[in-house]
């Protein structure tokens, strides 16, 4: 393109014109121009690092917000209704984007947000009023998948621009989650439900390297031929000069590449000119090891060193070495040498960037992630070795040629130099290879079948997919159906099939991946296999972000597994595959498990249960590992073995996250707890008996937690008691260290305590247990948010009884809850009840109560404190729960409570009337007349003769008839046993109260087997009849022979399945208790009764539909029998 045609800035609507700072578009910005800001089509750019795409991106940007302009040229914005999405492979270059970009504009009212791993701080808020969206393709897929469940892809709908930096990272094996991700927002965008949204007609703009098939990549983006623009190596603005030099091969690529060290600082001085350099090493190791060797030999120059050139620039080394919390990385800056990896933390990356790009720092060790976009030009790339270590394969390999385009586009900066200088340091036999490597790279591959089940759960946890069918189609929203019809050998397909054969295979592969999961219980499919469902296995992988492999770890873990085994699952993890067992390490590594002095909590043993001498496995390497981090204090110091410590802690605890949460859904009690103490150890990095546990607090380090521990504080507590100024002499340091020592534990949660005690129960062979949560301090003023997970479970069962998770700061106090727990029918259950705390070691609470097997069958009373409100209050009734069966003739032991069910009467004094469980049938109504209660009492006293016959013609009896059955059958077993009051001469001592009840209860033995009892129907009935008139009148108006409660009621009714009578509602009852001293055999019951009559019966019955009718002028004495065995 001539000069003459380039587009000014000028050309951009007036309040867009700031966003530049130059006055001229070049060449490549100036033919993307009218594509970028005056259309909507989808676009994919292919053109050499440097060349100046972001400006394209702001172009795209711009148009979006050009939506916003009035008609009168103002600016209308309205947050986050038109979103932005920019993805990119580096952190580094996300970060680096959002400063630009906050800069601006950030004067516009537009929001950006950083959705990477080293920003936690967001929340659904955040991403819902955020206009522009700066993400990496794992942290965008994590935050949706995890979010999903709380409206996680609610802003999808308004995502309205998605810019896609560096596309051709498909072809490296993290580019499955881009492809993911942008074949679920197409599937989303095809959506009829959301044809009327933004996301309906989203625009997708892609740019990359120099790549030969950038069409497959405009036919997976669905752009049009005039959006595909490809531009050479004319376009880059300083020119590359290239220079391969090959040496000798080593015994092993490790040596090899160490030996390469030894010969970088003479290609420096040689070609670099006094120039920045930026040399790209294959490990972080690597890159270390580069910058201590060049920092060393530049120190032999003394005030000569060639990367420092001044005073000034000493000065300012001087001054920035403190501030690098690396030690290594201090004593390197000093000499004008530094190093960036992804082990380092933000503050130091900045630091260094900050430096490199000022001058100050000449000479940059780095990994190829610093290749991947993040602007750090520099005069000369040095390249030390074109081979690197791939996780997933566990070997070396040569780099791909996409990753060393990008590192030799860091060469030449635009302002200062005209030319470029590419170092690359290779063996002899592979010279040739990288000779001419500019010319291109190879074809962009999909990397998403290796992964495809991970991503289709996700889709089917999403609800994105929810048939077979939906599932091909998002299978075909994938960059993987355009590869595989244009290279189907990559993909295990034959060559040369026709093009419907392609396709019914990637069906066949969609029902394999979905029948695996189905295996695993990931998702449910019907009977037909067509519809889809998540369950919780497969949401829990989603969550977290797990690989299948792992997911089956957990699943395939046994049931009652310890804390070792859980560490054992995590180190065999796939997330930290990649992580190997090094040759130089096995010596250190032996040397930590031989544990000489009992540091280590776990071992690696043999066979024999004894301790290994020599690690194998790079799952041995990281169980060693783990345990060394875990002491709080560890032995192993080695930069790679730290920052493999690292990942593992990171990794291990999410992953043991997930195993908690699998085993609280499985009712594993022994599973959650071991899960989730490692997940807090491995998130703290210490174990919960560490004499370090201080660590946790904010603003003490290992340095301080020693000499706090030398001075015998190891815990909270006793740093709560300890002296502010003893602690600052121990430490050393100065007033008011001591204050912000105790001043930090205002940053635990508040102190709580919990109890857990048995109380009675009606329910025979179930024990009732009453957990309660109890603030001890009040919690303080936070924005920070506590939680822990309580839970109750047995440990010879190992099951889960209850759990729930608790916010400490604001749950009401004291906070009870209720818990069941089946009775042990051979041995004792330990209940234990323990409150996890979320993210803090040393503070949980745990407590343990043992049951006994049942010795008795007790009858125990369950009440609340309000009366029911259909029925008169009444006195001496009792509720009897019992479930064994009556047993009849003479004791045979002298332990009359392991026959018969003992009464637990109610103190007589209580002034409390209270009011039994009732549970009433929703089906049927309750009729209750005396020939009902009669013809229960016969059936269930079998010594009673039978009463006359009713009177066929009888209403009553009738209906009698049609309810006996019904109350028969939901009648419990009862003792027919009473205590007699005067009317039989009611005793009045233990004595005559023996006497009476062996008189009363004893049968009479027939000759024919059967028994009889010494008191006739006529006697029982006539005591009856008497003790009836002191009951109260229920009504003097016409008064049917039943009382029936309607369905309606029974709904209004509080019910229980603690049931005394299944139909009968149940009144509340002041029994005289007994005498601790009076004999086991004997059963009181005092049947007195009432002798109020003039009760309001309109008040207590308010609300009630009994219905009371019959023909009687007054008091009928039957109505008295009713009350008196109401309690049946």
């Amino acid at each position: 393109m001539d000069t003459y045609t380039l587009k000014s800035v000028s050309d951009l609507p007036p309040n867009f014109r700031s966003a530049f700072t130059f006055r001229y578009f070049n060449s490549l910005q100036s033919e993307c121009f009218p594509l970028c800001f005056h259309s909507d089509i989808n676009m994919v750019i292919s053109a050499p690092t440097g060349s100046g795409k972001t400006a394209l991106f702001e172009l795209c940007i711009l148009r979006l917000l050009s939506k916003s302009i009035s008609s009168d040229g103002r600016f209308l914005h309205a947050k986050g209704a038109l979103k932005t999405v920019y993805i990119s492979p580096s952190k580094a270059l996300v970060q680096e984007k959002l400063r630009d970009w906050n800069q601006k504009f950030n004067s516009w009212g537009i929001s950006c947000l950083e959705l990477t791993g080293d920003n936690e701080t967001y929340s659904s808020k955040n991403i819902q009023d955020a206009d522009i969206i700066l993400t990496t393709p794992e942290k965008f897929d994590a935050v949706s998948r995890y979010r999903v469940s709380s409206g996680g892809l609610g802003f999808f709908s308004d995502i309205a621009l998605v810019l896609i930096d560096e596309v051709h990272l498909l072809n490296d094996p993290r580019g499955a989650a881009l492809e993911a991700i942008v074949s679920r927002i197409k599937i989303l965008s095809s959506n009829h439900e959301l044809r009327l949204s933004t996301l309906a007609s989203v625009r997708l703009l892609a740019v990359s390297a120099t790549i030969p098939n950038i069409e497959d990549l405009a036919e997976w983006l669905k752009v049009p031929t005039a959006g595909i623009k490809r531009f050479g190596e004319e376009m880059r603005p300083v020119k590359l000069t290239t220079k391969v030099f090959g040496y000798a091969a080593a015994k092993n690529d490790f040596l090899f590449e160490k030996r390469l060290q030894n010969y970088i600082y003479d290609m420096l001085m040689q070609y670099s000119k006094g120039k920045s350099a930026l040399v790209f090493c294959s490990t972080r190791k690597g890159a270390q090891e580069a910058a201590q060797k060049l920092a060393q030999t530049a120190m032999t120059y003394g005030y000569s060193n060639p990367f420092v050139k001044s005073r000034e620039q000493l000065e300012r080394l001087r001054e920035a070495s403190p501030m690098c919390s690396d030690k290594q990385m201090q004593s390197y800056i000093l000499q004008g040498v530094g190093y960036h990896n992804g082990g380092l933390c933000q503050k130091d990356r900045s630091l260094v960037e900050g430096l490199f790009l000022s001058g100050d720092i000449q000479v940059l060790c780095t990994t190829n992630t610093l290749a991947h976009g993040i602007n750090l030009p520099a005069h000369t790339v040095v390249i030390k070795s074109t081979q690197h270590f791939n996780k997933e394969k566990g070997h070396y390999m040569e780099y791909d040629r996409s990753t060393l385009l990008q590192m030799c586009g860091r060469a030449g900066r635009p302002p200062f130099d005209d030319t470029g200088l590419v170092i690359i340091m290779t063996r002899r036999e592979t010279v040739h290879l990288y000779e001419n490597l500019l010319n291109g790279c190879e074809v962009v591959e999909s990397q998403l079948l290796p992964c495809l089940i991970e991503h289709l759960t996700a889709e089917i946890v999403q609800l994105t997919v929810t048939d077979v069918t939906r599932a091909i189609e998002w299978m075909k929203c994938s960059y993987l159906y355009v590869r595989m019809k244009k290279n189907p050998e990559n993909y295990a397909i034959k060559k040369g099939i026709p093009k419907d054969r392609v396709e019914k295979h990637l069906q066949e592969l969609c029902l394999q991946k979905i029948n695996e999961l189905s295996s695993y219980q990931m998702i449910w499919t019907d009977t037909d296999g067509f519809v889809l469902k998540p369950e919780e296995p497969g949401r829990l992988m989603t969550k977290y972000y797990l690989k299948f492999d792992t997911m089956k770890y957990i699943i395939n873990a046994p049931t009652g597994y310890s804390l070792d085994e859980a560490l054992q699952i995590v180190c065999r993890a796939e997330e930290i595959s990649w992580i190997q067992l090094r040759r130089n390490e096995k010596k250190t590594l032996n040397d930590v498990n031989a544990d000489k002095e009992g540091r280590l909590r776990f071992h690696i043993n043999d066979n024999k249960g004894k301790r290994k001498k020599r690690i194998q496995t790079r799952e041995e390497k990281l169980f060693v590992l783990a345990n060394d981090w875990l002491t709080g204090d560890p032995s192993v110091h080695d930069l790679s073995m730290t920052q493999d410590a690292n990942s593992l802690c990171s990794n291990g605890s999410r992953i043991a996250r997930c195993m908690k949460e699998y085993f609280i859904y499985k009712k594993n009690y022994k599973g959650t707890i071991s899960s989730t103490l490692l997940a807090k150890s491995l998130f703290q990095k210490l174990w919960d008996d560490s004499p370090y546990l201080l660590k946790q607090l904010p603003g003490i380090g290992m340095v301080t937690a020693k000499a706090l521990h030398s001075m015998g504080v190891r815990s909270f507590e006793a740093l709560a008691e300890a002296d502010p100024r003893r602690i600052e002499i121990v430490t050393g340091r100065k007033y008011p260290f001591g204050n912000h020592i105790k001043e930090s534990l205002s940053s635990l949660p508040p102190k709580v305590e919990i109890k857990v005690e048995e109380v009675e129960c009606q329910k025979q062979g179930v024990s009732k247990l009453a957990v309660t949560l109890t603030r001890l301090s009040q919690p303080l003023v936070s924005t920070k948010r506590h939680y822990a997970d309580m839970i109750v479970g047995s440990e010879e069962e190992n099951h889960i009884h209850f759990h729930e998770k608790i916010r400490m700061d604001d749950f009401s106090s004291p906070y009870s809850v209720t818990i069941l727990v089946e009775r042990p029918q051979q041995a004792k259950v330990t209940v234990k009840a323990d409150l996890i705390f979320e993210e803090y070691i040393g503070i949980d609470l745990h407590e343990t109560l043992l049951l006994k097997k049942a010795t008795n069958n007790k009858v125990n009373y369950k009440s609340e404190n309000r009366l029911p409100h259909y029925y008169p209050p009444m006195v001496d009734v009792c509720v009897v729960d019992d479930d064994s069966p009556v047993k009849s003739g003479p004791p045979n032991r002298k332990d009359q409570k392991d026959d018969m069910p003992s009464f637990k009467l109610i103190d007589e004094d209580s002034e409390e009337e209270k009011e039994p469980y009732v549970t009433m049938e929703e089906d049927d109504c309750v009729i209750l007349n005396e020939h009902t209660v009669f013809d229960h009492i016969r059936q269930k006293a079998k010594c009673f003769p039978s009463l006359g016959t009713l009177n066929p013609t009888s209403p009553a009896s009738g209906r009698s008839t049609l309810k006996r059955k019904s109350l028969v059958k939901n009648s419990p077993e009862l003792d027919p046993l009473f205590q007699y009051d005067s009317v039989f001469r009611s005793p009045t001592n233990t004595k005559d109260i023996k006497q009476t009840a062996q008189k009363i209860t004893t049968p009479v033995y027939a000759s024919n087997g059967k028994t009889e009892r010494p008191f006739s129907d006529e006697t029982v009935f006539n005591y009856i009849r008497k003790r009836s008139k002191n009951s109260p009148i229920l009504a003097t108006s016409t008064i049917e022979d039943h009382i029936t409660i309607s369905s309606q009621e029974r709904r209004n009714t509080k019910t229980s399945p603690y049931t005394s009578y299944g139909s009968l509602p149940s009144v509340s009852a002041k029994i005289p208790s007994i005498k601790s001293d009076a004999p086991a055999e004997m059963l009181s019951f005092d049947i007195s009764m009432a002798n109020s009559s003039n009760t309001n019966l309109e008040e207590k019955k308010k609300g009630s539909c009994s219905q009371l009718a019959g023909k009687s002028n007054g008091s009928d004495p039957f109505l008295g029998f009713k009350s008196i065995f109401s309690f049946l």
